[in-house]
Parts: C-alpha cells; structure tokens; sequence
C-alpha cells in the first residue's frame, strides 16, 4: 500500500492534469460531451500505456545507452525543477505545447495521443520519474503499474470536470493551483536530485 500511495502522489503531482485542461477545453470545444468523455478516456490510457513502459522498459533502454539510473535521475531532477519554475514564476509561459502545436492539432480528428497524452500527461518528466522507480519485488511493480493506473483515473476525472473547475476556481484559482502543482513539482524534483548526488557521492552526506 505504501509504494501504490508514493506512486500516485508522485506521478500524480508531475503528471499536474489540472494543467491540460485549458487546451483539452480549447481542442474540444465543439466536441458533444459524449466525444469530450471518449478523448479524456483515450487520453488516460495512452498514458498508462505510456508510463508503464517507460517503466518496464526503462531499465533495458539505460544499459543499451550506457546511462546509470543516478545519472538519469539527475537529468529527471533537473528537467521537474525547470518544469517546477515556470509554474511558479509569474508571467512565465505555462503552456505545455507551443502554438503551432495547438493550430496543428485544432485539426487534427483524435487529439488523445498526441498532444494530450504525449507530452502533456505523460511528458518527459514523468517518463524519467516512471524510469526512475526502482520497485525489487514483483509485487511492489504491480502496485507502481496500479499507481500509474489511479493516477489516469484521477486525470480522467479532472478532463471531465475541467470546465466546471475552470468556472469554479477562475483565473486567479487556477493560477494559485499552478503554482501548488509547481511548488509540489520542486520538492520532487530536488529530492530526485540530491538522492542521486548523494549515491553518487556518499561523502557529501556524511
């Protein structure tokens, strides 16, 4: 219980759905709320297929390339803390994908895999976390994949109600959110970090 309950606050918090949903509103505003529900549905389980992979398949892709699980969590530190800065400084471009991204998919008939469940749920930054679980038991990696599994859940759930959320909590609301996301977003990013320096450099924690 333990390692599903990490699994879900940690990707959860990087995967920030509350953050996809101004271009899911925008792409699916003349979408019935039968379509808006299947996109949001598609979206989530790309990303479970998405996450689950980069974490099964993750070990496999470091030794092909020669990268150590500390180096890729430095890399995975460092990419969640300038993610994390830009939610959190004011006036900073939050977009997740630039605008040629959303003209380009404003045509597009089925917006699910590309942009909303790569990269805007399951981005870089939670692939390099997914990677960097190590879980010993097979057990343990089961309960990380129903991690990955509650947290499309919630997302589903967040697409769903984006537009009452967004009628709700309005700009300021939303803005405040960002930088919760963000701040959440930091911590995680930093303890990634200094865990991987500490492994690399015990002598530095001494």
């Amino acid at each position: 219980m333990e390692v599903l309950i990490a699994t879900f606050t940690t990707i959860f918090s990087v995967v920030n759905p509350f953050g996809a949903m101004p271009v899911f509103l925008t792409l699916t505003s003349n979408d019935s709320g039968t379509d808006r529900m299947q996109t949001a549905l598609r979206a989530c389980l790309y990303m479970v297929a998405i996450l689950s992979v980069a974490y099964l398949g993750g070990q496999y892709i470091l030794n092909f390339f020669g990268i150590s699980i500390q180096h890729l969590r430095i890399a995975g530190g460092i990419l969640l803390m300038r993610s994390a800065f830009d939610l959190l400084t004011p006036g900073a471009n939050r977009d997740r994908v630039g605008p040629a991204t959303l003209e380009e998919s404003a045509h597009k008939d089925d917006i699910s895999f590309t942009p909303l469940a790569m990269p805007m749920l399951s981005g870089p930054g939670s692939m390099a976390i997914c990677i960097g679980l190590i879980r010993p038991t097979y057990y343990d990696k089961a309960m990380t994949i129903l991690g990955f599994g509650l947290v499309a859940l919630a997302s589903f759930v967040v697409l769903l109600s984006s537009l009452r959320l967004t009628r709700l909590l309005g700009r300021p609301g939303m803005a405040a959110l960002a930088r919760i996301m963000g701040f959440i977003t930091l911590a995680i990013g930093v303890n990634f970090f200094a865990s991987a320096i500490g492994a690399l450099f015990p002598g530095l924690t001494r």
